[in-house]
């Protein structure tokens, strides 16, 4: 078999940062899809499950109500190495121009107070295995990565 498009990233050289992973059409849209790249693979700890399972619940209700962007929101999840995770959006777009839409929802993360949206039994197929205040963390931390990211950061390296 072929080697996935996300396998053929050099990870040794991958950074922290927001990047387009793939561009793909279905019919006649076009579907970005964007590396949101929280921690160095292979060198930093990974995220544990609980902040990556409260940041997807923030993330995704945050970018489902967004009013500019909300109806080019395909999809939010968490990659399975926990270094990161997926944006996928209509549009063919660029790193820098989700890039305002991608800080505002970690300085959202960063800031969250009170009940995580769909923690309960009814919602949720896990909804005890979350942690708000390492959410918090990830989130101040990714939001100030971006507030002065080079293009360096945006395209993936070479």
């Amino acid at each position: 078999m072929e080697k996935i498009t996300s396998f053929t990233i050099d990870h040794i050289k991958l950074q922290p940062g927001l990047y387009v992973s793939r561009k793909d059409t279905v019919g006649t849209e076009t579907v970005t899809t964007f590396d949101l790249r929280l921690t160095k693979p292979n060198d930093e700890p990974v995220m544990n499950t609980s902040e990556v399972h409260t940041i997807e619940h923030l993330a995704a209700t945050y970018l489902r109500n967004e009013p500019q962007w909300k109806d080019a929101v395909l999809y939010f999840g968490p990659m399975g190495c926990r270094t990161g995770f997926y944006l996928l959006l209509k549009g063919d777009l660029t790193s820098k121009e989700v890039l305002p839409l991608v800080h505002d929802c970690f300085c959202f993360i960063a800031n969250y107070r009170g009940e995580i949206p769909g923690a309960s039994a009814k919602d949720c197929g896990n909804y005890l295995d979350m942690n708000l205040p390492m959410a918090n963390y990830w989130g101040r931390k990714y939001a100030s990565l971006l507030e002065n990211i080079g293009d360096d950061r945006l395209v993936y390296p070479e």
